[in-house]
């Protein structure tokens, strides 16, 4: 295994958490979900964040996402620091900026899959970019099932057009909460497959939340929360090495 720095990597940052900590209720009943965690994403790279239940690993990225506050610390989407922004700010920021994928696929069985695809940008009044769009589509596969509705697709084929979705508004990141966590694993292969190439292809930046060590082979690095704290990190993963890491966690927790 290749480990570095974690919060000093030569390179340019899509996002950065300093000093980050979450914590639930006070006194006798508080939980430290996350400890003063710092740790950057690099642009173009694909990051997966693992650890065992209750690691912190889904409030890391719901409150780097801006999908949750903080109790204190810092978390800076490019030059945006997200603690000062208002309600109002932090959903255009969400809107323009992000791309969410989540295991569940959040399509609307109403919409065809373009119309899924096309719809953050309807709602906040842009036209897509046509050619990027195109660019997008090809690459997930679905070219021919664009006047498909929801209930028409198959499980992995919904998860396609989360991932077009989320691809189509050119956003600076994007976040997977178990992106694959209710498909198949070839279906999931394929899910994966189009967000490595994603970051490879187009110079996406992708950060997903994983338990699955076949999933987090496909990154570029792993990183690996126990107790609300980054402990390790892992750089061009392999499946096995990672589940070997995930091991090592779950005995040294055991005997602690």
């Amino acid at each position: 295994m290749t480990t570095t720095p974690i919060a000093h990597r030569a390179t340019a940052v899509a996002a950065r958490a300093s000093e980050l900590s979450k914590v639930y209720g006070q006194g006798e009943t508080q939980v430290v979900a996350l400890d003063r965690v710092t740790v950057d994403f690099v642009q173009g790279e694909f990051t997966a964040i693992m650890g065992p239940s209750g690691s912190g690993k889904s409030t890391l990225m719901h409150c780097v996402a801006g999908l949750d506050t903080f109790s204190s610390g810092s978390v800076r989407l490019g030059d945006t620091e997200l603690s000062t922004l208002k309600d109002k700010q932090l959903t255009q920021l969400r809107r323009d900026k992000i791309g969410f994928i989540f295991q569940a696929f959040n399509l609307l069985p109403t919409l065809t899959a373009l119309e899924n695809i096309t719809l953050p940008m309807d709602i906040a009044g842009r036209k897509p970019d046509k050619q990027w769009l195109d660019q997008v589509i090809e690459m997930i596969g679905l070219a021919g099932r664009l006047s498909h509705r929801p209930t028409q697709l198959s499980g992995g084929q919904q998860q396609r057009v989360a991932v077009a979705r989320a691809l189509a508004s050119q956003p600076e990141i994007i976040f997977g909460d178990e992106p694959t966590g209710n498909l198949d694993s070839r279906a999931g292969a394929e899910v994966l497959g189009f967000l490595r190439n994603s970051v490879r292809e187009l110079g996406q930046t992708v950060v997903v939340v994983t338990h699955d060590p076949v999933a987090a082979s496909y990154s570029d690095r792993v990183i690996f929360l126990a107790d609300g704290q980054i402990v390790d990190e892992m750089l061009h993963p392999s499946a096995e090495g990672v589940l070997d890491r995930m091991k090592a966690f779950d005995a040294k927790g055991r005997t602690s």
